[in-house]
């Protein structure tokens, strides 16, 4: 076969070989065709802070699952992801978490905060609306805002991050940004991040819910324009 662009959503095969040695894979298998860039990869994990962070990371996936020693083996999850998000940090050694959040999600991250100091993490937060710039510094215009013909602050996930990079916060974690927002407060960050709560206004913070039901109630979704 003639090795296409990877798509691997698209992959309908059973026995795949990413999962098993002896699988198989279409043209656009990545791990069929992808070599040099998978060695890349492994290269990467050579090196020792790579390598440690990874190893934890994988060590963590595992334990979220209990009865492993079962087979045939039937996925039993026990840890939310709070849960998961505080132990790795332990595993890894970190003392000073950031917690960057949505003003509109104050209440989960004063609860996550909470949680977090009682596992014995100290912990510096920032609000996505610190500093109270104008919305206008980045040139919104007023029927662009939210509430029309009002003040109103901009985002700031910039800012968000540099106050954590300025406070040498050992991992940072996200609450809630705004799409887009949170791509700027990743590029920004001195800390590995990690993602605690995806904003979806309309679904409960679930955007998952959307593709459940895109073969229904959202199906309008597979029309181009919405």
């Amino acid at each position: 076969m003639e090795p296409t662009k990877p798509e691997c959503a698209t992959c309908g095969i059973k026995e795949r070989i990413c999962l098993s040695p002896n699988g198989r894979g279409p043209s656009s298998c990545p791990t069929l065709h992808q070599k040099e860039s998978l060695e890349k990869a492994n290269n990467e994990y050579t090196k020792s802070d790579i390598l440690r962070f990874a190893r934890e990371a994988s060590v963590q996936e595992g334990e979220c699952y209990i009865n492993r020693h079962i087979k045939p083996y039937i996925f039993h999850p026990v840890k939310p992801r709070v849960q998961e998000t505080c132990e790795f940090a332990q595993k890894m050694g970190y003392k000073k978490l950031g917690v960057a959040f949505c003003i509109g999600l104050h209440k989960e991250a004063l609860s996550f905060t909470q949680i977090l100091k009682a596992q014995g993490f100290e912990v510096i937060s920032v609000a996505c609306k610190a500093g109270g710039t104008p919305k206008e510094n980045i040139g919104i215009k007023e029927e662009e805002k939210i509430h029309v013909g009002e003040f109103e602050s901009m985002c700031n996930p910039i800012a968000q991050a540099i106050i954590l990079n300025e406070e040498k916060t050992d991992f940072n974690i996200l609450i809630g940004l705004c799409v887009g927002h949170d791509s700027l407060f990743l590029k920004y960050s001195n800390a590995y991040c990690t993602v605690l709560v995806v904003k979806d206004r309309v679904l409960g913070h679930n955007p998952t819910a959307a593709l459940y039901t895109s073969g229904s109630y959202y199906a309008r979704m597979l029309k181009k324009g919405f």
